[in-house]
């Protein structure tokens, strides 16, 4: 993957995290029924999508993560 794609990746992952934490944060309606929706388990995949495309660039721009 290049420079463009992972940027618009990272910025994807990124908004879905803080979407689906604003969703995880309202509080609950009891009368409209459970959730049907994991907001807080969106939130945390999507922020591990997101430090993956961090480590991603870092390794674009010359830097060793791995071995």
């Amino acid at each position: 993957m290049d420079y463009p794609l992972t940027l618009s990746l990272l910025a994807a992952f990124i908004a879905v995290a803080a979407f689906s934490g604003w969703r995880g944060a309202l509080p609950s309606d009891p009368m409209r029924g459970v959730r049907l929706i994991p907001w807080r388990a969106i939130m945390v995949l999507s922020s591990a999508g997101a430090l993956l495309m961090l480590v991603h660039l870092a390794n674009l721009a010359g830097f060793k993560t791995g071995r």
